[in-house]
């Protein structure tokens, strides 16, 4: 809204250039406008003083001429002064300078011949720039103070001497012109900074989006290259170093045969046939286990693709964590819903037992009576798993426990003691939580019992120590030992190769362990048996 109380206001905003333009393009234009200026001065000046005889002009009017330029040009470098000082704004600074060139080319137009000399044609590149660099009012301000002076110009001509009254229409028609190009300029000026200001405003979201997906692509988890037509990876992420096993160099171009032959053979395939785009497979060097995805970049006008490497064994514990997530939910309603009643049915059936002297139905009572202790222990595993956020880890004599556990173990499990052996230093101790420990090492032993030959050393239990200080207990046994193609799955839930397993012990003591900043591995033995090992955490960080 226009400021009806001050007019000063509206007046010193009018002869403000746009807000739209930044003060370095003004101050530019301005210095550009300026050079165009002092050569044309220059011009004229030059004109006068060496084909003045060529104007047809009298010899006073020669003089007055080259005077007239030599003042212009003089003005015009004071206004360069000006624009390199900066001093004063660049609104007022472009009014002088247009005010200057509307007087003194109409000036010199009156000496050359008026209208017909073509000097007022000049003023159009002025008006043009004025109508770039300011408002819309103000351009045809000086529009319209160029059309009057060169109207009171050729009328003052044809007063004075005798011009044609013809050639007012010719003026009229110059005049016209100056307030066309003057506000076509503005227009123009106008449109050119609207598509400016849409392309900067492009650049950024087109910058952040960029940026957006650059972060994108370095979080994911799952490996991701980017490649082009030729076989080059052009973007990369960390998880796709992870997964291949290949440090990619910074700043240097990287073939995609570099990274992985296997690949680069897929990505030659599936350029000959897009519906080779998803296999899984092992990578060679990391022996990971992925997803190969395919996504074409640029559709018609072919240019690349993304390949995506999705990690199979990430998506495998993330489907176990929802599968434990749920299971945990139950843990309760099974622990109060089935616990008693097995209570029930088992103390039936033990009552049963002791008045009931059919051999057939003692047998099938028995059957019960398995089934019900069976179905107890896998709500006692199944409860263990909400056990591995409740650690207290404290200092463990080795030495002092676990003879006793062997011997209790051996009780429970109806075996002589001397199944077990036992190879352990003297000062042997690890850090761990006392109940966990004993869990998972009651799951080892009965594994090895299960398993071995139940003979004098069968199941041997021996502690090691490694470089770095950390104690390692081994839990051996003469057994088969476990089919290499179980071995990737033995620590998986609900995984299991033993008709009556619950397939959660195992499993348990990996979390367990984990728990306790403890990792439990296996290998084979040199015997051909079993040995599975717990690293415990090193005495100087427990």
């Amino acid at each position: 809204m226009r400021d009806a109380a001050n007019p000063e206001v509206s007046l010193f905003a009018a002869w403000r250039p746009p807000a739209s333009l930044s003060p370095d393009s003004i101050w530019r234009s301005l210095s550009l406008f300026n050079l165009y200026r002092l050569i044309l001065g220059g011009v004229l000046v030059f004109t006068s003083a060496m084909f003045g005889t060529a104007l047809s002009l009298s010899k006073s009017e020669q003089t007055t001429f080259f005077w007239v330029s030599a003042l212009f040009t003089l003005l015009i470098l004071a206004s360069v002064l000006a624009v390199v000082w900066r001093k004063p704004q660049p609104g007022w600074q472009l009014a002088f300078q247009l005010c200057v060139d509307i007087i003194f080319i109409s000036t010199l137009s009156y000496i050359g011949g008026g209208v017909q000399s073509n000097l007022p044609m000049l003023l159009l590149v002025s008006l043009a720039f004025a109508g770039m660099t300011s408002h819309g009012r103000i351009t045809l301000l000086y529009a319209a103070l160029a059309s009057i002076i060169l109207l009171l110009s050729h009328a003052y001509a044809v007063l004075t001497r005798d011009a044609s009254e013809a050639l007012f229409f010719q003026t009229g028609i110059l005049s016209t012109s100056y307030f066309a190009v003057a506000w076509l300029a503005h227009a123009l000026s106008k449109y050119a900074l609207d598509s400016e200001r849409l392309a900067a405003r492009r650049g950024e979201d087109l910058s952040s989006m960029a940026e957006a997906n650059r972060l994108m692509i370095q979080g994911m988890p799952d490996g991701m290259l980017v490649v082009d037509e030729r076989g080059h990876v052009r973007q990369f992420n960390p998880g796709a170093g992870r997964l291949l096993g290949f440090t990619f160099p910074v700043g240097q171009e990287v073939e995609l045969g570099e990274c992985s032959p296997l690949l680069e053979a897929m990505y030659a395939a599936w350029r000959q046939n897009h519906e080779l785009g998803s296999e899984v497979l092992q990578l060679p060097r990391t022996n990971r286990m992925v997803r190969v995805r395919f996504l074409e970049i640029g559709g018609k006008a072919f240019w690349g693709a993304v390949i995506v490497l999705e990690d199979m064994q990430r998506i495998q514990e993330q489907a176990q964590q929802v599968k434990l997530a749920a299971l945990g939910r139950l843990t309760a309603n099974i622990a109060h819903e089935v616990r008693n009643p097995l209570s029930s049915i088992s103390y039936a059936t033990e009552l049963l037992q002791e008045v009931q002297s059919d051999p057939t139905q003692a047998r099938l009572l028995q059957i019960i009576l398995d089934n019900t202790t069976r179905l107890n222990r896998i709500v006692q595993d199944v409860m263990q798993i909400n056990r591995r956020d409740r650690s207290q880890a404290e200092k463990i004599a080795l030495t002092a426990v676990l003879p006793a556990f062997i011997e209790g173990l051996a009780q429970v499990e109806q075996v002589p003691s001397e199944v077990f052996e036992l190879d352990l230093p003297a000062d042997s101790a690890v850090y761990f939580d006392r109940g966990h420990f004993e869990q998972v090492l009651w799951n080892l032993c009965r594994n090895a019992l299960r398993y071995s030959r139940k003979q004098k050393g069968s199941v041997v239990l021996r502690c090691l120590q490694d470089d770095q200080g950390r104690q390692i207990l081994e839990v051996e046994d003469d057994g088969p030992g476990v089919p290499e193609a179980d071995v990737q799955n033995l620590f998986e839930p609900f995984y299991t190769t033993d008709s009556g397993g619950t397939g959660l012990g195992l499993y348990i003591a990996r979390e367990l362990c984990e728990a306790n900043d403890a990792v439990i591995g296996y290998r084979r033995s040199d015997h051909g048996g079993a040995c599975f090992s717990i690293s415990f955490v090193a005495a100087a960080d427990a």
